[in-house]
């Protein structure tokens, strides 16, 4: 039961509120920063359950992490070899435990690496991941749910991604960013946490070119110094409010946001009927007279992001009309549609296409955060369904959102 949010729903919306740094960029930062010479310190880092694993894994490593006075995180690894082995119990926490692979080969040439854990939305295989090194020079095998990996001769290469992913890039980019020669990226991944990820490692002496397009050249670096950096925004954070102004019938300032990071979640919630806003404080969104239904595809950056289907597929719930969903990323999104359902959805599932009809009256019910996302949305739909809604699993909203109750309490929701 502590772990339960309980919402009272039928409230609209109204005021303003400040976005945290991006989780997916914080959390490769904060392993890239073991790469560096000196002491790292990272400013706009969100405090949630996701970066706390991390800090733990890097504490039982042996690589000093802790929070400021001011705010900030600071990391700071010894001068010497460090133990570049994940912890198994902490590793399957999360997905981006994976990421210490790159990082681990770029600082000091091997890495033991558990396989990692994260939200269960489906397939993501290392394949690419493990390509990728392994074209830089990296002889790498796997037993026993480790990957087990070590730098021969390593030198820069051409390597094309089947799949732009952003972990097999963020990978790449750290472990060619120490190894000598050109490495070309091609069909990499354009994600805004790419691009954070490319200005720090630049700033710490990378020479890092095609960040945000589809080819990326680095040229490795012999050292890099430790720098004070600030985290992005959290885009899909801010998208989440975005939606919560339209589905309450309310109107919300989101504040610390960077809107061309936006613009396909503003596309379709202009194109739902909610009048959308930017600003120099930031993103106004006001929910419109009615919802109108819309057609959705999930695709790479800077397509329409599968981290903000499942709020979308909430709101759309009162759409006045159909609207269709397809999802190519994670074949296990539609974990929410069955949560939704109970409350009195009206969806139908076709592999990767939800169809959503509506307008339906959603009532309170207990139901199952499956999911990071899964959780946002749930939150959502409790926010305007008729009476009590219980959600179970909350734990996992809490890896990706720093005090999200707090923030829509602050907001007129009534949540505990």
């Amino acid at each position: 039961m502590k772990d339960n949010l309980i919402i009272e729903g039928s409230q609209p919306l109204y005021g303003s509120v400040r976005t945290s740094g991006a989780k997916n960029a914080a959390l490769v930062l904060i392993i890239a920063s073991i790469m560096a010479e000196g002491q790292t310190v990272l400013d706009n880092v969100p405090k949630i359950r996701d970066v706390e694993v991390v800090i733990k894994i890097l504490n039982e490593i042996g690589i000093k992490a802790k929070w400021q006075d001011d705010g900030s995180l600071s990391i700071c690894p010894p001068s010497g070899h460090v133990v570049s082995n994940t912890p198994y119990e902490l590793s399957k926490m999360l997905r981006a435990s994976n990421l210490f692979l790159g990082a681990f080969l770029g600082r000091q040439g091997e890495a033991t690496i558990s396989m990692p854990g994260g939200c269960d939305i489906g397939s993501r295989p290392m394949d690419l991941h493990l390509k990728g090194v392994q074209a830089l020079g990296a002889k790498v095998e796997i037993e026993h749910g480790y990957i087990y990996a070590k730098r021969k001769q390593p030198i820069g290469a051409s390597i094309y991604l089947d799949f732009p992913s952003v972990g097999a890039t963020e990978n790449i980019m750290m472990m060619a960013a120490k190894t000598p020669g050109l490495t070309i990226i091609e069909n990499s991944a354009k994600e805004p946490e790419i691009v954070d990820l490319a200005n720090f490692l630049n700033a710490m002496g990378a020479k890092i070119r095609g960040a945000g397009t589809d080819i990326i050249r680095i040229e490795g670096a012999e050292v890099l110094q430790a720098v004070r950096h600030q985290i992005i925004p959290d885009r899909i954070e801010a998208g989440t409010y975005m939606i919560a102004a339209a589905i309450t019938g309310g109107e919300i300032l989101v504040e610390n946001v960077i809107s061309t990071h936006l613009h396909p979640v503003m596309a379709k919630l202009q194109e739902a009927g909610a009048y959308v806003e930017e600003n120099d404080s930031g993103i106004l969104v006001k929910a419109g007279n009615k919802i109108k239904p819309v057609d959705i595809k999930t695709l790479p950056y800077p397509g329409f992001p599968t981290d903000m289907q499942s709020q979308m597929m909430a709101l759309l719930c009162f759409a006045e009309g159909t609207s269709v969903i397809v999802e190519n990323i994670f074949e296990n999104r539609f974990q929410i549609v069955d949560e939704l359902k109970r409350m009195g959805a009206n969806i139908k599932l076709e592999g990767h296409t939800a169809v959503v009809e509506g307008p339906r009256r959603l009532n309170g019910a207990k139901v199952k955060a499956t999911d990071l996302r899964a959780g946002a949305a749930l939150i959502l739909a409790g926010l305007v369904a008729e009476g009590k809604t219980e959600i179970e699993n909350s734990t996992h909203i809490y890896r990706g959102y720093e005090n999200i109750a707090g923030k829509l309490v602050s907001l007129g929701a009534r949540i505990k």
